[in-house]
């Protein structure tokens, strides 16, 4: 796959996770920094791996589940998994400046 390709399945890929909501805070899961990687190989075969703000999280699965599913359905991508880590450890310095200012924190 070409630099140029991986960077436009890469923005796809974001503009799709920005569309998934924390159920419990009103911020997308990107810039609320539950995102730690994407890597996709030349296969486009795609793993994304994140973290929740709690391992005790009771929407993890619903959470995790929706990451999946809506992956999977970018046009490009083969297959997609998601790796779910709590090292290091999710904190309120992970949040982009945005998230940051829609939760007043800023």
């Amino acid at each position: 796959m070409e630099a140029n390709e991986i960077m436009a399945l890469e923005a796809e890929i974001v503009k799709t996770l920005k569309e998934i909501f924390d159920p419990e805070i009103p911020v997308n899961i990107y810039d609320l920094g539950l995102i730690y990687a994407i890597d996709i190989d030349d296969d486009k075969k795609l793993v994304v791996t994140m973290t929740l703000t709690a391992p005790n999280c009771p929407m993890a699965d619903q959470l995790l589940g929706e990451v999946h599913e809506k992956t999977n359905a970018i046009e490009g991508v083969k297959e997609a998994k998601v790796k779910l880590v709590f090292d290091p450890p999710w904190d309120k310095s992970l949040m982009s400046e945005e998230a940051m200012l829609d939760l007043g924190l800023l």
